[in-house]
């Protein structure tokens, strides 16, 4: 009886603790930089402390310990572990403006810089901008791979005197790991560690250090900065001379992203010491859905790196073709969505009546000794509730796949899971077909077994045929690597899309860049498809997503820097935006899907890094028009002080400046209901050369007139600013609401023949039905 009780009260002591720790949440919480209470304490860390200790009870265990992080640069406030009842308490103290839950967010997961038409040649846009050189491009993700080739420091400059930042020493990563192209590396894992459970036995090892478990950041990181690694492929496809967009910059690593995401905390975090540290572009492939500025952790850190004169450059998502799917989308904040290059790796599916389907694969047979490119039977699992049209692990009867090509419906687990799925089961090869939501996009991966992805209208042939007969069969036909062949770039079916949710008055994404099939560089941990079963060991392999995009806009923003060390992040922005090419290679729209792409799906259009480093003209902004910004969104004033850190009237802000709009190189233009007209303001500095004038040229929207003054612009000086109105007029009837859309584009064109500056602007007008 004794040893009973003993037992029942020793399993309730556990059950408490337990249940305790399960209820504590970790939250964000925002204090007044210039807080009253601040001056009593010695320093910002015991100051955020005493807020948790006179919040939480002594016997509820050492308040420190339910600190997480102290906040000064990105945001001054504090992460820690609450109750609901702490919480309460909390929000009533003096200093506290806003408090929010830790939120999860995700990652938006050789050749590209010739693409987009980068190159060594004397006058080139590297050559121009220094190749980078003397920038540092801080990347926040899954950490790095430093003994990757792609981060040799051979022939790098000094590590810049500006910087502050350190090698933080953790599981198998020292101080050595550092050089003259990684100059730092740190990682952040507090909100991570409190928020996720016990890792399973089977979990993949995380490495407690700026080191990569996962691989995304050491391709992320390679992408934006990468050394020249001149054998480069993924298994001897793809091959060629491998380069980041910024080959001379500094890379500072920040680990934020585990395998559970990647946690506001720990992002804000790292946000916070990247400012400090010291970097020019901060670059974040990662996010969630839209959400209002005042609670995105993101946009608040990265108001106060814009504050800095740092450029932070932001996946859109991988949520498209969802309308209003884009996130990331602060003004301040350029936000990249992806698109295609004209590099496929054929893998056509032969089928038994002749007849053949296109398909891509980045698996070549002679790494699969075992498929010879043979014809074999062709399955498609399906009924039941085992999800075996998805091939889910476990899903296939052995039985029936044993030396088969399977058939795997695309969607929901992941492509190469999908692979591994099929092998387990005893499969030869496996088709991967997509369906409606993904129609003909191509995102290839290196599968552990033969493999060939096909597009919708392929896959209805394929199930088609299968359907006629009873012994379907085909083959896999590997045709290695083709470049040139096919139209590019156009915007990826994944990518997010616009108009902002949140801030429609900003036209989002801002921009498009690759991020479809690129290659680049990858742990010597962990196979090419990145799954633990696949034992192969590459330096490089392939993928797909806004992530991969948006460094490539990181490493194209430090060339600018780099070439025009004084230009603000505004700046930056609007040379991109304002020289993006609107057109493929071959001189005709950039389609998205079968039709061609809108502002909403592609923002400006593809990067152009040799145009963007000279663009003649931009739109620069100053910190306090962004103010004057979220006062026409409706903000509070605590709402705007909550990102900004700037205590405003909006009614006294728009008293002096009535009619205000933001000077951004893009134009939206909203008519609600009863509106028939539109004025805006925009204001241009002169970048290139003195004595310049610009005549503008206008495409208007259908069912709008645009009037423009004046109609030239002459800069007699550089860096001399001048202003033009635009009006914008409805020729639609009232309640007539056959379009509801409409695009344009409103370009200033240098007058001298000799000069191809183009200031190009892209128009959206809305009705508001």
């Amino acid at each position: 009886m004794e040893t009973k009780d003993k037992f029942s009260i020793s399993t309730f002591l556990i059950f408490l603790a337990f249940f305790h720790a399960q209820s504590l949440q970790t939250y964000i919480v925002q204090l007044h930089p210039h807080g009253a209470t601040a001056a009593s304490f010695s320093s910002k860390l015991q100051w955020h402390l005493s807020f948790v200790e006179r919040t939480v009870l002594a016997e509820d265990g050492d308040p420190s310990s339910r600190l997480l992080y102290s906040y000064h640069s990105a945001m001054e406030g504090f992460a820690a572990q609450l109750t609901e009842t702490e919480l309460e308490s909390l929000k009533m103290l003096e200093d506290v403006i806003a408090v929010r839950p830790d939120r999860r967010l995700q990652l938006h997961t050789t050749y590209s810089y010739k693409f987009l038409g980068l190159g060594p040649a004397t006058g080139g846009g590297w050559f121009q901008a220094g190749f980078g050189r003397e920038t540092i491009v801080g990347v926040l993700d899954t950490g790095v791979w430093p003994e990757s080739p792609s981060f040799s420091d051979h022939g790098m400059p000094p590590v810049p005197k500006k910087w502050r930042g350190v090698c933080q020493e953790g599981q198998d990563f020292n101080s050595s790991n550092c050089n003259r192209k990684i100059i730092g590396a740190r990682f952040f894992s507090k909100g991570h560690r409190v928020a996720s459970m016990s890792p399973s036995e089977d979990a993949v090892v995380e490495y407690v250090s700026p080191r990569d478990s996962h691989g995304h950041g050491t391709h992320t990181s390679s992408t934006a900065g990468g050394a020249s690694v001149s054998v480069a492929s993924v298994l001897g496809e793809g091959a060629g001379v491998a380069r980041g967009m910024a080959p001379g910059a500094h890379i500072a690593i920040y680990k934020v992203c585990w395998f559970s995401g990647c946690y506001s905390s720990d992002i804000l975090a790292a946000m916070d010491v990247a400012i400090r540290d010291g970097v020019d572009i901060l670059s974040l492939s990662l996010g969630g859905f839209p959400i209002p500025l005042f609670d995105d952790s993101i946009a608040i850190g990265s108001f106060r790196a814009m504050e800095h004169g740092i450029s932070v450059i932001c996946a859109a998502g991988n949520n498209g073709p969802i309308r209003s799917s884009v996130a990331n989308e602060a003004p301040w904040i350029t936000t990249v969505g992806a698109s295609t290059l004209d590099r496929r790796f054929p893998a056509i599916v032969r089928m038994g009546n002749g007849k053949w389907l296109y398909g891509e694969s980045m698996n070549p047979r002679e790494h699969n000794p075992s498929y010879s490119g043979e014809e074999l039977e062709l399955v498609y699992v399906t009924g039941g509730e085992a999800g075996s049209e998805f091939c889910f692990q476990g899903s296939l009867p052995r039985e029936k796949v044993v030396g088969k090509m399977v058939v795997c419906d695309r969607g929901v687990n992941g492509r190469a899971e999908k692979g591994e799925a099929v092998k387990e089961a005893g499969g030869a090869a496996m088709i991967l077909a997509n369906t409606e939501i993904n129609l003909e996009e191509n995102s290839v991966d290196a599968h552990v077994l033969p493999a060939s992805l096909i597009g919708f209208a392929e896959s209805v042939q394929l199930k088609r045929y299968m359907n006629s007969t009873r012994s379907p069969r085909a083959r896999i036909q590997f045709g290695g690597t083709v470049i040139g062949k096919s139209r590019a770039p156009a915007v990826a079916r994944f990518s997010s899309r616009g108009p902002s949710l949140t801030n429609p008055t900003i036209l989002k994404p801002d921009i498009i860049a690759p991020g479809v099939n690129i290659i680049a560089a990858w742990p010597q941990n962990l196979g090419p498809s990145g799954l633990p079963e696949d034992s192969r060991r590459v330096n490089f392999t392939v993928m797909s997503g806004t992530s991969m995009a948006c460094p490539h806009i990181s490493g194209i923003a430090a060339l600018i820097r780099a070439a025009n060390p004084r230009w603000t992040p505004a700046a930056i922005k609007s040379a991109m935006i304002t020289t993006a090419d609107v057109t493929d290679h071959t001189g005709k729209p950039i389609m998205d899907g079968n039709k061609p792409a809108g502002v909403f799906a592609m923002g400006a259009g593809q990067v152009n890094p040799g145009k963007a480093i000279d663009p003649g003209l931009v739109y620069d902004i100053k910190p306090d028009e962004y103010i004057a910004h979220l006062c026409t969104l409706g903000y509070t004033r605590s709402e705007i002080f909550t990102i900004t850190h700037r205590n405003v009237s909006c009614h006294e802000l728009m008293q002096k400046d009535k009619g205000f709009s933001l000077n951004y190189p893009s134009v939206s233009v909203i008519f609600r209901r009863g509106m028939m007209s539109k004025m805006i303001k925009r204001r241009l500095t002169n970048v290139g050369i003195p004595n310049s004038i610009y005549s503008v040229e206008v495409v208007a929207p259908e069912g709008v007139k645009v009037r423009v003054k004046p109609h030239r612009l002459i800069f007699k000086n550089i860096n001399q600013s001048l202003s033009y109105r635009v009006w914008f007029i409805s020729m639609k009837k009232i309640g007539e609401a056959k379009t509801s859309f409409a695009t344009g584009h409103l370009t200033w064109v240098h007058s001298h023949p000799a000069s191809s500056c183009k200031v190009r602007s892209p128009i959206s007008v809305a009705w508001a039905i």
